[in-house]
């Protein structure tokens, strides 16, 4: 059960921020079993200043921001303020929800720990997790971002985008060092495609990006619903929009641990080197890597996280 959140007082003295809540939260496996993340990632959303991890998210139009510690193995704390206690709430279970801090891996851990080709990951880093990321409309945009080029190409194309488009921290307290969120669904709906091929993607995959956002925008499309195969068969029907796109989003925003983004280049390049007997050239198709990890079952994508840990 999570724990109950704690208010620590209203901060009179900042007029847009007013609202502080605290929660400390025992990871759900026990102590060593979480580890927060020491990488913020390139694209500019999430922050870390010594040991805590920052981030601005939003509650419909209200935004909130979020910071995470963890003094000890067993503890974890989130801080949110935001204008409202609902804004400060959301803000809390979106971010635990990225870190995975409620989740509870034993049975993973203890059904594959001796798994030939997992097993040692497991032993190794009980606290490895899908990297997620806090709402699910951020997975899909940075997916189609994402599409058949190099991840550094990539993050460099989001960073622009954040820079330029990027809900920004304003002035308040502890934000001036440039926290900023992605632009909501209703703004990437209206922004010409031209405009995202200025930040180097391309063509095609800006007018994907246009029309996902619009169908999330204007309701026909609703990552938050439990009935996530709905949504998915609608985001299929853009062009632009396929398999893997869809399974970045289930894996990464929707935590759907038993999809994996089978057309990955290193997993395409990891199995296929498996499958061919250790060929350095050999490289699977998409239909062998998800018939790769279907022993895995509802843990298919988070063996697949451990299986790329354990090769990096």
């Amino acid at each position: 059960m999570a724990p109950a959140i704690a208010e620590t007082g209203a901060l009179g003295r900042l007029q847009e921020l007013r609202e502080e809540l605290r929660v400390e939260v025992a990871p759900a496996g026990g102590a060593g079993s979480f580890v927060l993340p020491r990488q913020s990632g390139g694209d500019g959303l999430l922050r870390r200043r010594g040991g805590v991890l920052e981030r601005l998210l939003h509650h419909e139009d209200q935004p909130v921001v979020v910071r995470v510690a963890q003094p000890a193995p067993d503890r974890v704390v989130f801080g949110a303020r935001a204008a409202s206690r609902a804004a400060a709430e959301h803000g809390i279970r979106r971010m635990r929800f990225a870190l995975g801090v409620d989740e509870d891996l034993r049975g993973f851990l203890r059904g594959f720990a001796r798994d030939p080709l997992i097993g040692r990951s497991l032993r190794r880093r009980p606290w490895l997790r899908v990297v997620r990321r806090p709402e699910p409309f951020e997975a899909l945009v940075w997916a189609i971002c994402e599409q058949l080029i190099e991840y550094e190409r990539a993050v460099a194309i989001q960073r622009r985008m954040v820079a330029v488009l990027g809900r920004r921290g304003s002035d308040w307290d502890g934000v001036r060092g440039g926290l900023r969120d992605l632009p909501a669904a209703d703004e990437l709906a209206d922004t010409a495609p031209a405009l995202l091929q200025s930040f180097d993607l391309a063509g095609a995959r800006a007018v994907a990006l246009v029309r996902a956002a619009r169908e999330v925008a204007r309701g026909r499309v609703d990552l938050h619903s439990p009935e996530h195969e709905r949504a998915w068969r609608r985001l299929r029907a853009i062009p632009g929009i396929g398999a893997w796109t869809v399974e970045m989003l289930a894996l990464h925003g929707q935590g759907r641990h038993d999809q994996v983004p089978a057309g990955d280049l290193n997993l395409l390049k990891l199995v296929g080197r498996l499958l061919g007997g250790g060929d350095p050239r050999a490289v699977a198709e998409e239909r062998q890597v998800r018939d790769f990890f279907a022993p895995y079952g509802e843990w298919a994508g988070l063996a697949a996280t451990h299986l790329l840990a354990g090769a990096a």
